[in-house]
């Protein structure tokens, strides 16, 4: 792969890590293409980005890539079903994955969260489980995965509405967190893109990044 003409594939760019992965991309001289995948454009205009608004259940064939971001979530609550959760979670980030790997990518950085764990009694941590493992199956060059505890970050900025979740549970958690394990503490959405940004052009094989170490970037 030529780093200096980098060509990238990122879902999930209207939300809390994909906004900070996109800043991050655009403003990187090492890429020369942003190409965003999503229902909906972005408010940004650039030079190297590439809107591609698209039918997630049914993505059309993408231009030749060497990375791929997956940064697409929700809730059940916001997605108003386990069935809905999953096929944003699960099936919009696995085949934004197989389409950009359908046309080169090798190098993937995927957000997941803490306890993700395709065994897990917990249906949200059972999902997050199930597509890492779908996507450590793919013959890439490196993928790293990231597991953020609760995110911080400043959702009206992006339009969106508040988490009653987080507003509650984060005033709480900083109180708390002399006590509570570092892989537990509330972490900012900027540091878990600042760490794909890191390591996914540079990473070999596969790497799970926790949520304690994340704080670190």
């Amino acid at each position: 792969m030529n780093t200096v003409t980098r060509r990238v594939v990122l879902a999930g760019a209207t939300g809390l890590v994909g906004g900070h992965l996109l800043e991050g991309l655009l403003a990187d001289d090492t890429v020369a293409e942003v190409h965003v995948i999503g229902r909906r454009p972005v408010s940004v205009s650039h030079a190297k980005l590439r809107m591609h608004v698209v039918d997630l259940r049914a993505i059309p064939p993408l231009p030749a890539v060497d990375e791929v971001y997956l940064a697409l979530g929700t809730t059940i609550k916001v997605a108003g079903g386990r069935e809905a959760f999953r096929a944003v979670d699960f099936d919009a980030n696995l085949a934004v994955a197989r389409a950009a790997y359908d046309v080169g990518a090798r190098r993937v950085g995927l957000v997941s969260a803490l306890g993700a764990n395709a065994k897990s009694s917990v249906f949200y941590s059972r999902v997050k489980g199930e597509l890492e493992d779908a996507v450590l199956r793919f013959e890439t060059a490196a993928t790293v995965v990231v597991r953020p505890s609760l995110l911080l970050g400043d959702r009206q900025r992006l339009g969106q509405p508040a988490r009653r979740g987080e507003t509650l549970a984060a005033p709480i958690m900083n109180f708390l967190r002399v006590i509570l394990p570092r892989n537990t503490w509330a972490i900012s959405a900027e540091k878990v893109a600042r760490a794909l940004l890191a390591e996914v052009p540079s990473a070999k094989g596969a790497r799970v990044i926790s949520s304690a170490d994340l704080q670190a970037y």
